[in-house]
């Protein structure tokens, strides 16, 4: 059974950071990207970053150079650390898993990060 559980989530100033994490379990990081997502209401849910299993990230150009994606394998668990943080970065964040062969997706529950101005 797979779980994601997210935390890390809260209100912040701008400016601020904080630290979003995900405790996976029922899958292996090494056949798995993992990613963040993040949605407002109202809205689609919209990429943030991810990264693969060889350690590639990719992220949405509105985040570049503020956000870092990371994963501690022996925790499993994957890690956005977010810096600078801007009120349009207020949304429920996701943390997302994909199996790279038999293309499983799976969702956390999400946390909410607030920032404000």
């Amino acid at each position: 059974q797979v779980q994601l559980v997210e935390s890390g989530g809260g209100l912040v100033q701008a400016g601020g950071s904080l630290r979003l994490s995900c405790a996976a379990s029922g899958i292996t990081f090494r056949i798995n990207t993992m990613g963040w997502y993040r949605q407002v209401p109202g809205k689609q849910r919209e990429l943030v970053a991810t990264i693969t299993n060889g350690g590639s990230t990719n992220y949405a150009n509105s985040v570049k150079g503020r956000f870092t994606i990371s994963t501690d394998n022996a925790k499993n668990t994957v890690y956005l650390q977010m810096n600078s943080l801007k009120p349009e970065d207020t949304a429920v964040y996701y943390c997302n898993s994909r199996n790279l062969f038999s293309g499983n997706v799976y969702w956390g529950q999400g946390t909410q990060v607030t920032v404000s101005s």
